[in-house]
């Protein structure tokens, strides 16, 4: 498989790690994304998985008004400092994801925030579509699991591939930034508005 230089770059944005152990890591892991960051950390080479547990105190409240005025979004966007907070990279990543969030209309932050009774109701549809194909449970276990990937990927904003570029999700983006800015970011929540309907 090709690893193009865009995916290099990107990786390396992502981790900190050098532009070899990025190729490097990307063949290895076949252009999987997650996979190359994982096996990186796993060397000890990613500098972004260091920074995931600091507290983030300061930040902003990114807003984005689409389409004349019917479409409204609020996300808060921490960080660890107010000088990080107030670089042009920070507020064009907060004007980003507010963007994202009116285009993607997603319902949760995280998967985490997806509440049990929902992925319950999930699971059970997805079972009842494999009713009648006589598949062992622990294949239609793995269907199910497959087809809830695709679910978060719909519903949660940090597993949304961004609509700028698909082959990057908003997490993806976020862990991009953390690198490249030094301080741990998190996206605690958001609000989108739509003209005559409810808040989301």
């Amino acid at each position: 498989m090709e690893i193009t230089a865009t995916q290099v770059k990107m990786l390396r944005d992502l981790t900190g790690a050098g532009m070899m152990e990025c190729k490097a890591a990307l063949t290895e892991a076949k252009g999987d994304m997650d996979e190359a960051t994982t096996i990186l950390r796993k060397r000890g080479l990613a500098q972004a998985g260091k920074k995931a547990g600091r507290s983030t105190n300061e930040g902003l409240i990114g807003s984005y008004i689409h389409m004349g005025g019917k479409i409204g979004v609020l996300v808060e966007i921490n960080c660890e400092s107010d000088f990080v907070a107030r670089t042009d990279d920070f507020q064009g990543l907060a004007r980003e994801i507010a963007m994202h969030i009116a285009a993607a209309s997603p319902a949760y932050v995280r998967r985490e925030d997806v509440p049990a009774d929902i992925l319950d109701r999930e699971r059970a549809i997805y079972r009842a579509q494999m009713e009648g194909q006589n598949k062992p449970a622990q294949v239609i276990e793995k269907i199910v699991e497959g087809k809830l990937n695709s679910y978060y990927e719909q519903v949660c904003l940090m597993d949304q591939p961004s609509i700028r570029d698909p082959k990057v999700t908003i997490g993806q983006l976020v862990q991009s930034a953390i690198a490249k800015l030094g301080e741990n970011i998190a996206v605690p929540r958001f609000v989108r508005f739509k003209l005559g309907e409810g808040a989301q």
